[in-house]
């Protein structure tokens, strides 16, 4: 379970005195304690790979404003950041296979124009999961609907 392999990767973390490692499998099961506490569950790997992302993508955004603010040191450690997150997510999809599965969802639903975007946009999240973030879907929907 992905929880446990959290756990070890921490412990070997702070054997190693990683500090960034360390600090983001933290803020990792930090976030996932978070969610159980607050809805009173035990989370699988699904919804684990869920937090896990959004962290991911967190830390791109502000990647982002980090380099327009030339913040080499911050950028250096987000980047890290990024790398650790990136071990505990699946594949990502390549633009090539986003684009062959969005089609395919556009061919399922009969989606002919952009109005038909939030449907095609949820059944293509159904099926990605977390191996493309949600900007790249959408940008790629957007192109094929216009």
């Amino acid at each position: 379970m992905l929880k446990e392999t959290l756990l070890e990767d921490l412990k070997q973390a702070m054997k190693e005195k990683d500090e960034i490692r360390k600090n983001t499998i933290q803020m990792v099961r930090a976030a996932i304690l978070q969610v159980e506490k607050d809805k009173s569950i035990t989370i699988e790997d699904d919804k684990i790979i869920e937090i896990i992302a959004k962290e991911s993508k967190k830390r791109k955004d502000s990647l982002q404003d980090y380099e327009k603010s030339g913040r080499k040191d911050l950028i250096v450690q987000i980047k890290q950041e990024i790398e650790i997150l990136a071990k505990y997510l699946p594949k990502q999809l390549s633009k090539e296979e986003i684009t062959q599965i969005v089609e395919e969802v556009i061919t399922k639903t009969n989606a002919t124009s952009i109005k038909d975007m939030g449907i095609v946009m949820k059944n293509c999240k159904e099926k990605i999961g977390a191996s493309a973030d949600g900007k790249t879907i959408n940008e790629i929907v957007k192109e094929l609907l216009s």
